[in-house]
């Protein structure tokens, strides 16, 4: 391959100014070492060069110990640069084949600021570069536009005591959806609640509109970026956002606003989820949402963000098969609540996998233990349709369902006898999140937290947490490794293990792991520095796994975990097995914490 073009792939160089880069290219110098050399020595000489590795592998020690083998696409030779002293022994392990950069040539490169960063950068930031580095397709919906550059006009107000006829010809008159009503707090009247609420339900047209209208308010700030509007609004399950500025509500943005930004992104399949009239249009979904992903991805989106709107469809999907199951089961016998567990249940899903769900009822549904079984069967099945295929674990609503005292007696027993089993199951039911129904879970996390105060439970997590190790080779060298790396047991999963782990020490009840992680760096239970490298491997995992994903479903395939190491690129190699130092590290430090 041309130099130049093979340089241009590596970090940091992919990101020097034309001239700059053209300067490194014109000095780099090709050497060769063969097994045995060594290039360095720790305490000797410093090295004068900037080493990238084009084949063959490096090995750095420390006291005879191995720290790490560079291979393919990775620089070394940057510290003794910096610092002018060598720390560790550079030995070639396999005939190395290099390119060299003059001392000279590096400081020269160092007045770019992102050239620089990079090498002053923690773990944390290069795994984030990362991401922020993949390329664009040709699908780029401009997503970080600020949502209160799409407004319109400004917002529409009515007084308190309007009827609901002046709020329909106020949005007439104007040609607006929705108007704002002047009560305390203020709240909101659209036109679909004029349809379903006022003439569905034969209200006169005096009826007061405040009757009728939505509130509080769910309002954004007019700089937030399109993305998190969408998050906003399907979180919401709504389709128009007051827009604040300075304080003020400036405006209103609607679902139709972002589409006509976004393309076909999730507004748009969030409309035709919602407009499902019949379990025969299910079908298409997984495929929807594969398109709305990889559009997603491409556009550099944050995959955590990618992947809380896939689980927001999801709840919407998931809110159109009960309504259907309502239809024609009749309204339910005493309250309930859906429960999304595991990856859905943290908002962590990525293209459609397994269900893992549960239904809990008030306990004074009990004798009509038979309605829910069936809106479970109903449901599920649904979801099947849909793209969701059944759990093997057996996982689903069919089989868990039940009034909150026995689930809370069903959670006290996990907790108090941490057996293999039961330490499965919790780690599947301790991130369920309410995705559909209005029955208050509080009674059910007031059992969650009271595993703060059981060591022995807590041990057990954590225990479970460090079985998933990445394999040791891997931590060193990916090449000549096993030919395949599962993403989620060797990465994402001992992550999201041990991030429940310390939400339950520290009595806090996020699910999503980042948000777990940062709750336990508040809770003074892990250094800033450490959180940050972990919660950027896991971002970086969640997003390779994304990308492994929709190359499964071009190719036919369900959607796996499972990576070949040779389709990667060397820049994704380099950062993969920084994601697993920085895990396996981890769960030394936790392994060393609870005497495992």
């Amino acid at each position: 391959m041309d130099p130049a073009a093979a340089l241009r792939a590596i970090p940091p160089f992919d990101r020097l100014p034309e001239p700059l880069f053209s300067d490194a290219v014109a000095h780099l110098e090709a050497c060769a070492f063969p097994a045995g050399t060594w290039i360095a020595r720790a305490g000797g000489e410093p090295l004068r060069h900037l080493f990238v590795v084009r084949s063959g592998t490096v090995r750095l020690e420390r006291h005879g110990q191995s720290v790490q083998v560079l291979e393919e696409g990775e620089t070394f030779g940057f510290t003794s640069l910096l610092t002018g002293a060598s720390a560790l022994d550079v030995v070639v392990e396999d005939d190395l084949l290099a390119w060299r950069l003059p001392q000279e040539v590096f400081e020269r490169l160092l007045a770019d600021r992102a050239f620089a960063g990079h090498f002053a950068a923690g773990l944390g930031q290069r795994l984030r570069s990362s991401l922020e580095q993949s390329p664009v397709a040709a699908f780029q919906p401009d997503l970080a536009v600020a949502v209160g550059d799409l407004l319109r006009g400004p917002a529409v107000w009515i007084e308190a005591g309007a009827p609901v006829v002046e709020a329909a010809r106020s949005m007439r008159d104007h040609r607006i959806s929705s108007v704002l009503l002047r009560t305390e707090p203020p709240s909101i009247l659209t036109d679909r609640d004029l349809r379903n609420r006022v003439v569905a339900e034969g209200l006169p047209g005096s009826a007061p509109a405040a009757g009728v209208a939505s509130g509080p308010l769910r309002t954004v700030e007019a700089a937030t970026p399109v993305y998190q509007a969408w998050l906003a609004l399907l979180d919401a399950g709504v389709h128009h956002l007051p827009v604040v500025r300075e304080g003020e509500i400036a405006g209103v943005v609607t679902s139709t606003d972002l589409m006509r930004v976004s393309g076909h992104g999730p507004m748009a399949l969030l409309r035709r989820v919602e407009r499902l009239a019949s379990r025969d249009r299910l079908a298409g979904y997984a495929a929807q949402v594969s398109d709305m992903v990889g559009g997603l991805l491409a556009a550099r989106l944050d995959p955590m963000v990618i992947a809380q709107l896939v689980a927001r469809l999801n709840d919407t999907l998931l809110r159109t098969a009960v309504r259907w199951a309502e239809a024609e089961l009749g309204p339910a016998p005493a309250p309930w609540a859906w429960l999304s567990l595991g990856s859905e249940g943290r908002m962590e899903q990525t293209l459609l996998t397994d269900q893992d769900n549960a239904l809990v009822f008030a306990d004074e549904g009990l004798p009509a233990r038979g309605w829910y079984q069936a809106l479970a069967d109903r449901v599920v099945a649904d979801l099947r349709a849909a793209g969701f295929p059944a759990c093997p674990g057996g996982y689903m609503a069919t089989r868990w369902n039940g009034p909150m005292e026995e689930w809370r007696e069903r959670f006290r027993t996990w907790l108090a006898e941490p057996r293999p089993q039961a330490l499965l199951d919790a780690a599947v039911f301790l991130d369920f999140r309410r995705a559909a129904g209005a029955l208050d879970l509080a009674p059910l996390q007031e059992v969650v937290a009271g595993a703060a105060e059981l060591p022995l439970f807590l041990r057990g997590m954590a225990e479970q947490a460090i079985r998933f190790h990445p394999p040791p080779a891997l931590l060193l060298r990916l090449r000549g490794a096993s030919s395949t790396v599962d993403l989620k047991k060797h990465g994402l999963a001992p992550v999201a293990f041990l991030a429940r782990c310390y939400a339950l020490e520290s009595r806090v009840a996020e699910r999503g792991t980042l948000e777990r992680l940062a709750a336990a760096e508040r809770a003074g239970r892990m250094d800033p520095e450490l959180r940050e490298i972990v919660a950027e491997a896991y971002r970086f995992l969640v997003g390779l796994r994304l990308r492994l994903q929709l190359r499964h479903v071009a190719e036919g395939r369900p959607p796996g975990d499972e990576v070949s190491l040779s389709a990667l690129s060397p820049v994704e190699r380099t950062r993969l097995k920084e994601a697993f130092r920085a895990i396996r590290g981890w769960q030394d430090a936790v392994a060393f914490r609870y005497r495992l």
